[in-house]
């Protein structure tokens, strides 16, 4: 029955049977007695709490639904109201759970659009760096070489400078050129791909360890790309934010696909609100419906975890 239908019963019987005590041989003395005016402030009371109670019932499903609305998160899909209460409460909690199938899908679609944007446009800029600044600082460097066999002894010493500031701008270029557009990944695969990403992130104060794990069902292009942004991200994170000394990068076979997972030893979270990377890193999931979650390690740190499913058909 509907909300309407129910407070309107619930009055109409009221009203019907206050009519026929009005018609009826009841009467009310003037000046009231004591027992009259208690039956009827009883049955005030009982028409009163009816009507409560219908409404609190009835109100339940759209305060859940309030809660669920509040709590909505597009990076976190597939939780949805509770379909329940009255038939209009109930065909607005399934009008509400088809508007998030709708956005969510819209979402995905336009993080798909957005993010494949992203890696032509890093491909494009690995390109340029690696093929025009990086050969400028080659021919830069080839020209103070000759410079330098030929300068005088006591300006020898500036253009050796020279040339090392040269050579070291040249090797952050290509460095640079190297964590935009992952070769690695393409021409060797995810497993020598991550082994590259740990030692990349090897530095005097962070150690990195990988492990890869054998038997690994086949991914598609897509998803070795997110696993490598996703582990990349997380390293980037760990060096620039959490003052660890040791982290460790392991994707291993799961039921059903495969898991990543980045943790590190440092400060952790501490309940700070996610970042944009960290919300990258969730549309990148998104992408390919993967599970992806990020919380506190064991004793300290922090784990990044992904877990992508194997493709239909591929082993």
């Amino acid at each position: 029955m509907s909300l309407f239908w129910r407070i309107f019963s619930l009055n109409a019987a009221g009203l019907v049977v206050a009519a026929a005590l009005l018609l009826g041989p009841v009467t009310v003395s003037t000046p009231v007695r004591r027992g009259e005016a208690v039956v009827v402030l009883g049955g005030l009371v009982l028409l009163l709490v009816a009507n409560a109670l219908v409404l609190r019932v009835g109100l339940v499903p759209l305060q859940r639904l309030g809660r669920a609305m509040a709590a909505a998160d597009l990076l976190r899909p597939g939780v949805r109201a509770p379909v329940s209460g009255p038939s209009e409460t109930a065909a607005l909690i399934t009008t509400y759970n088809t508007m998030l199938d709708r956005l969510e899908a819209e979402r995905a679609t336009g993080a798909a659009h957005a993010l494949s944007a992203q890696e032509r446009e890093r491909h494009r800029i690995a390109r340029e760096l690696h093929d025009e600044v990086g050969q400028t600082l080659t021919a830069v460097l080839l020209q103070l070489k000759r410079v330098a066999d030929r300068a005088p002894q006591e300006l020898r010493e500036e253009v050796g400078q020279a040339q090392e500031a040269t050579r070291a701008g040249l090797d952050e270029i290509r460095r640079i050129a190297r964590r935009l557009r992952p070769g690695v990944l393409e021409e060797l695969g995810l497993s020598s791909a991550l082994r590259s990403l740990a030692a990349e992130f090897t530095t005097h104060g962070l150690t990195v360890r990988h492990h890869v794990g054998g038997d690994l069902p086949r991914l598609t292009e897509e998803s070795e790309l997110v696993v490598y942004r996703v582990a990349q991200e997380g390293l980037t994170n760990t060096a620039r934010h959490s003052a660890a000394d040791r982290a460790e990068v392991r994707l291993q076979p799961v039921e059903g696909g495969v898991e990543l997972l980045v943790r590190d030893n440092g400060k952790g979270l501490g309940g700070a609100p996610d970042g944009a990377g960290i919300q990258g890193m969730r549309e990148r999931a998104l992408l390919v419906g993967a599970v992806f979650s990020v919380g506190p390690g064991p004793g300290r740190g922090t784990d990044v975890r992904l877990r992508i499913p194997a493709p239909a058909g591929v082993r």
